[in-house]
This record gives C-alpha cells, sequence and structure tokens, in this order.
C-alpha cells in the first residue's frame, strides 16, 4: 500500500521569535499518524509573501497533503489567503454562509461589526470553504495536481474543532490509508538509555512492520510499539504478542499499560476502589492538585490540598509537630509522614500524598543538596515514603517530583485496594 505523506506549515512572525510556542503542528501530527498519515516536514514561516510561496512549493513536492495554519486573522500582517490566491491563480470572493455566521456571531455577542471583520468572508474563489464553527475565519480545500492543501485558522481551538468536525472524516473518504496501531508502556526508574540496553535483544526479534519508540518525559518514559499494514485484526493479534514480550521484560518499571497520564491512570483506580484522596505540597506548590484536576470528573475522588509551602502552616494546618520539623526538618521522612496524616484527618480522606523538597537554585545543604525530596503516600496506618537525588533546575525538579509522587499514590491506591 503506497504510504501517504503530509506536511504542515505553521504561519506566524510570533512563531519564529518565541512569542507563541507552536502547538498546531504537534496536535496536527499526533492526530494523521494515527489515521496512518505520515508526517514528513513541519515547517514555520514568518508573515512574509515569499517564505509562504516558497514553503507551499517545496511541500508540495514532497507531500500529498499540505496543511496550513495561521494568517487567516482580520489585520494586515494576515496574509495567507493573498499569498494562495497568487500561489493558486485564483481571486478572493466573498463566501455569503461566511458572511451570514460572522455577522451572527457578533450580534449575538454584542460586539460592533467592523469593516475588518466582514473581511473575514472573503475566500479565494479556487477554494472549498470548509465552515468554522468556533470563530470568524473560514478553512480552505484546495486540491492541484494530485495535492490536497488545507488552510486553517491559527487560534488552537478553532484549528482543532474545524480539523475533527471536518478535515480528518473528508481524509478518510479521500485517501486510502494503512491500519495503524499503537500499544505503550509507561515505565518510571530508569533513564532511557538503561531501558534501551535492557531492550537490545527485543528490538532485534521485531518484525520490519513494528517499530519501538522511545519517548521519556519529567521521570518517565513511554515505550511506543507501532505496526503498520492492512489487516487490523492480524495486526493487533502481533502487536499483542511483542507486547506482552516488552513488558516481562521490564516488570520491576512498568507502571502503566496505556497511553494514558499518570493522573488519568489515578482517576480511573480510585473511581474502581471508591477510594478519595487529598494532597499535601511544599516543594511543588500546588501542582500535584492541578494535574489531578485537569481529569475531568475528578470532584468525584478529590476532596482538596494544602500547600503548605511555610512551615507555621504545616504546623498549625497540619498538625505537623513542632519537634518534627525542629530536629528532622521539613524536607524529612518524618515530616512527609506527619503531613499526609494531617491531611487525611483534615479533609476525611481514604489516602494522600505529601511531598517536601528543595527545588532549587538556592536552599540546599550539605547534608541536604539542590534536588533533595522526600515523598509520603497511604493511608494514616500505611504510608509508604521515598527518597529523591534530581540533578536538573527548578521547574523540571518541580515537574519530577509532581509524577513521581502521583506514582507512589498510585502504588498506595492498589496496595489500598488489596487490604479491603
Amino acid at each position: 500500500m503506497k504510504r501517504i505523506f503530509a506536511s504542515v506549515i505553521t504561519i506566524g512572525d510570533e512563531l519564529l521569535i518565541g512569542q507563541t510556542v507552536d502547538t498546531n503542528s504537534a496536535w496536527i501530527a499526533q492526530r494523521l499518524n494515527h489515521m496512518g498519515i505520515w508526517v514528513c516536514h513541519r515547517l514555520a514561516v514568518g508573515d512574509v509573501r515569499e517564505e509562504i510561496l516558497d514553503a507551499l512549493h517545496y511541500e508540495s513536492d514532497h507531500a500529498d497533503l499540505v496543511l496550513i495554519t495561521g494568517g487567516l486573522g482580520p489585520t494586515n500582517d494576515d496574509i495567507t489567503k493573498k499569498v494562495l490566491c497568487e500561489y493558486f491563480h485564483c481571486s478572493l470572493r466573498e463566501d455569503p454562509k461566511t458572511l451570514e455566521r460572522v455577522k451572527k456571531m457578533f450580534s449575538s455577542r454584542n460586539f460592533p461589526m467592523l469593516e475588518s471583520n466582514l473581511r473575514q468572508a472573503l475566500v479565494p474563489d479556487c477554494c472549498t470553504v470548509v465552515p468554522n464553527d468556533y470563530g470568524t475565519a473560514p478553512g480552505m480545500w484546495f486540491q492541484s495536481n494530485h495535492v490536497i492543501y488545507v488552510s486553517m485558522p491559527g487560534v488552537p481551538h478553532e484549528m482543532q474543532g474545524i480539523m475533527t468536525d471536518r478535515i480528518l472524516p473528508e481524509l478518510k473518504t479521500h485517501f486510502t490509508l494503512p491500519v495503524i496501531l499503537h500499544r505503550t508502556l509507561i515505565t518510571m526508574g530508569l533513564g532511557e538509555s538503561q531501558v534501551a540496553e535492557r531492550l537490545i535483544s527485543f528490538e532485534k526479534s521485531l518484525p520490519d512492520n513494528i517499530k519501538l519508540a522511545y519517548l521519556p518525559g519529567n521521570g518517565l518514559l513511554k515505550l511506543r510499539l507501532t505496526v503498520l499494514g492492512d489487516t487490523q485484526q492480524v495486526l493487533a493479534h502481533e502487536l499483542d504478542q511483542y507486547y506482552v514480550v516488552m513488558k516481562d521484560i521490564l516488570p520491576d518499571i512498568a507502571v502503566i499499560e496505556d497511553d494514558v497520564s499518570l493522573e488519568g491512570w489515578i482517576g480511573e483506580l480510585l473511581k474502581k476502589n471508591h477510594l478519595t484522596i487529598s494532597t499535601a505540597e511544599s516543594c511543588t506548590g500546588g501542582l500535584i492538585a492541578s494535574k489531578i484536576t485537569s481529569v475531568p470528573g475528578s470532584s468525584a475522588y478529590y476532596k482538596g490540598s494544602v500547600v503548605s509551602y511555610a512551615n507555621e502552616v504545616k504546623e498549625r494546618i497540619l498538625n505537623v509537630p513542632a519537634e518534627i520539623l525542629e530536629r528532622y526538618g521539613a524536607v524529612s521522612e518524618e515530616t512527609v509522614i506527619a503531613m499526609v496524616k494531617g491531611v487525611n484527618t483534615l479533609l476525611h480522606t481514604d489516602l494522600a500524598v505529601a511531598v517536601s523538597g528543595i527545588m532549587g537554585p538556592e536552599g540546599g545543604t550539605p547534608d541536604k543538596p539542590v534536588g533533595t525530596v522526600w515523598i509520603a503516600a497511604g493511608a494514616a496506618d500505611k504510608i509508604r515514603t521515598h527518597l529523591y537525588h534530581l540533578r536538573y533546575g527548578r521547574s523540571r525538579n518541580t515537574e519530577i517530583t509532581a509524577n513521581y509522587a502521583l506514582r507512589m499514590l498510585g502504588e498506595a491506591i492498589i496496595d489500598e485496594n488489596k487490604r479491603v
């Protein structure tokens, strides 16, 4: 089966100077990959006519599909539509349905209608207009010399809405696509090179149609097996067989057998076992709570947090004994155990997790250098603890600590279920 290749062009000066982070191309690439469309290039260009034209000419020689985001706004620096007209040798026309949608949108919000807003209804007369139910600028579908081009707004939620509702379904009907399946194992505890060393023989045993990818990130490592072919049932069986072999090689570091977030995994465990949790955070400043509550429906199992950054908060709110803080310090096993007990009692939860550490760049001592972190998790009568020595900057140390805490909390949930 012929592979379908795609290129993603993101347009905007703000992308090149780092003022705006390009999340669009990553999102698009993920969706296309799951469909069996291979992204061969991702390119960012400024709001410059020559750069946009050069990008279109180059990518059309290398891809079957060119997806473009950005440069469709109402201001003078948004030149994408004019450049597309030049590239496809056509002119702008007013699209009545887009004009009606724009007028209704502004009227419903009691916003004044400006001439620049009306220009959003102008589209190249050689394109098929793709309605935008999330904003004013429509998407545009072009086809030339067996290449499909799709231009979309750069606003992420608008682009994602158009892609999900309109573009992806149309691409499935337009192209004959292969079956592509993924299985992901999430590990924690060993670095990428160490895991790769343990998987040398396994990788050599993989057939040509199955690939292993290493995806590291903040204390965890995703191992993704991908298979490509024609028959889903046969491919799924083959992929599952190799996945089991890989998992059996790494029993000590395997955490989650799916491509989900740690907080999503926690949520499923809690709902399944009808348990509630709380958090007591010092060095992470509420990051663990933020991750947990980012999961829809987390109110069913998460009660709240105490961000006890100062020792007096640990004492007064969490009832950490003053003598523990004086004798062992805030960053100690004894303190995080007391924090777990305190927040469990305060918020009436089944389980809790607590963290205290030195994130840096200052605050370390010879006995407790920067990167020293204590984590505790569990119920009042059974609490597990772990000491970590992290070696990164403040931001990454904090992110890794939150992920380690979630892992320990998940293990505590599993232990609690076994006790019931």
